[in-house]
């Protein structure tokens, strides 16, 4: 173009046009030379090559397979819903385990849970990624590690607990400070001596009459059918291991199998120099805890007590002439389980509501002195659904500061709880509170608010009983007043008169006197 001259434009001349319509199309002004307008510059911007097109495609292929991968963690985790775990991460010393250890695991697998098993030292170990939980519960049958692999630790551990997730941990001899640590962080106390073990020179098991007496035939069991199921335990659990003691500081553990009277802690191969630290009932072999989230603990002093071996030996208890072709430890460890992964004994509450008798709408107020009704539905989860929770000690408060009202509830044995009360005569901010902890269950704890506010001034009744006296005392000071004021006036008026009328009234009255006894009158005279 003749109009185009390049070298004479100020660079201050450049500017840019407003982006057309079609994203493709470039235009660009040179500016103005010589009074007009420099022709504009257009151009067409290059394809995107297929990389570039086929981007947001892979990302959108790299979300479905992550979310397709994710999809079994999904749907097997553990919800409100469906309560039982269904991911176990199971951390060994050896995988030997696996099959010396198969009837736990196979019984496990057989109810639906996922058993993820890695050496306890793995240098991947991880319980979670990206902030969320890969697992639903954790087995520690690995007693003799002395450090975690990969990002686990004791905190880890700690801290999956505290997040409502169970956990099993079992010891033996060889157990190290580690797992001792895990056990005493949850509320139970090995013995301090490393050698020590459980003896029983009456409870030994017969088939080690010529040994230690470290295999003990333990039936010291707890008498909870949540726990231990409804169906007895007959025979005995053999146990061979380490004694443990639950801190007093912790009201959350319990003693599920507990050493016998005349068992105690001790080196086997040595003799005693002092008393044993540990005796009796306050050994105990296996122990559980419920923490106040919910989360179950299982710690047992025995590895061997989930052995195939073990679950397969016939038992027989010194001095006892019973024989039992299969010990009780396979019954025992699967019952336990079942109430530790949350197959048994746990509860869920919903539905708290309430209304006025007669009424069929929730209010939002009450008045003092109303009456209602209260309703609340309880179910306990039998590992497959929801059944009805039947029990006659769930009680409500209605509170506020302290409990005003504390009723039993009652139940139609289809999970419905109710009962009926009078609000008390006080008006205030209350809540209808219902607080239920009961042995070997999960606790629940409802609440829900309602304001009470007192009578307005034209709800009170026109006349109070209580008030009557008042009523009284104020309508006799009217008329005693009015009768004085009558009485002062007549006689300052008519003085003679009411003189001659006293006078002749007492008259006939003393006349008439005389006359019923039979004297004259006038005979005082």
């Amino acid at each position: 173009n003749e109009q185009l001259a390049i070298p004479q434009l100020r660079q201050s001349s450049y500017r840019h046009e407003t982006p057309p319509t079609n994203p493709s199309r470039r235009c660009l002004h040179l500016g103005y030379f010589g009074g007009k307008r420099l022709h504009k510059i257009s151009w067409s911007a290059p394809k995107p090559s297929p990389l570039t097109r086929s981007a947001p495609m892979a990302k959108l292929a790299i979300f479905f397979t992550l979310t397709l991968s994710l999809l079994p963690f999904l749907s097997h985790s553990f919800s409100p819903d469906t309560p039982t775990d269904r991911r176990i991460l199971v951390l060994l010393d050896d995988f030997s385990l696996k099959s010396s250890h198969s009837i736990f695991f196979t019984s496990l697998k057989s109810r639906g849970f996922d058993l993820d098993f890695k050496l306890a030292d793995d240098p991947k170990l991880s319980l979670q990624r990206y902030g969320q939980y890969l697992y639903d519960g954790l087995i520690l049958f690995a007693p003799s590690v002395e450090r975690f692999g990969g990002a686990l630790d004791v905190a880890a551990v700690l801290d999956f607990v505290d997040s409502g997730h169970d956990l099993i941990v079992a010891a033996d001899t060889t157990a190290s400070d580690l797992i001792k640590s895990v056990a005493t962080e949850c509320g139970v106390d090995f013995d301090e001596d490393p050698s020590a073990m459980v003896i029983d020179h009456q409870g030994y098991a017969v088939s080690d009459v010529d040994g230690d007496h470290t295999l003990i035939a333990a039936d010291e069991l707890i008498r909870s059918d949540v726990i231990l199921g409804k169906t007895k335990i007959e025979a005995p659990v053999l146990f061979k291991g380490i004694a443990h003691s639950l801190n007093a500081a912790n009201t959350l553990a319990l003693k599920v199998l507990s050493g016998s009277p005349s068992a105690y802690s001790a080196n086997p191969s040595a003799k005693l120099s002092s008393p044993p630290s540990l005796t009796g009932s306050a050994i105990s072999l296996v122990s559980v805890v419920q923490a106040r989230n919910n989360a179950r603990i299982m710690i047992s002093g025995s590895l061997d007590l989930f052995s195939n071996r073990y679950m397969k030996s016939s038992v027989q208890k010194a001095g006892s002439p019973s024989k039992y072709e299969k010990s009780g430890n396979e019954q025992f460890v699967t019952e336990v389980s079942k109430w530790l992964f949350h197959e048994r004994g746990h509860l869920k509450a919903g539905n708290l509501r309430h209304l006025k008798v007669g009424e069929t709408g929730e209010p939002a107020m009450y008045r003092i002195k109303d009456d209602l009704e209260f309703y609340v539905d309880i179910f306990e989860w039998s590992g497959n659904s929801w059944e009805p929770y039947v029990a006659d000690d769930v009680q409500v408060q209605f509170y506020m500061m302290s409990p005003y009202v504390l009723k039993t509830l009652s139940t139609d044995k289809k999970g419905l709880y109710h009962t009926s009360f009078k609000v008390p005569d006080v008006y205030g901010v209350f809540q209808f509170k219902v607080e239920y902890q009961k042995l070997g269950y999960t606790s629940l704890s409802l609440s829900k608010q309602i304001p009470v506010r007192p009578f307005r001034h034209n709800e009170y009744e026109r006349f109070i009983p209580t008030a009557f006296p008042y009523y009284g005392a104020s309508f006799t000071t009217i008329f005693f007043f009015y009768l004085f004021v009558f009485f002062l006036v007549i006689k300052t008026r008519f003085a003679g008169a009411l003189q001659m009328a006293g006078f002749f009234i007492f008259s006939v009255v003393y006349l008439y006197n005389n006359r019923m006894v039979g004297r004259p009158p006038f005979s005082i005279l």
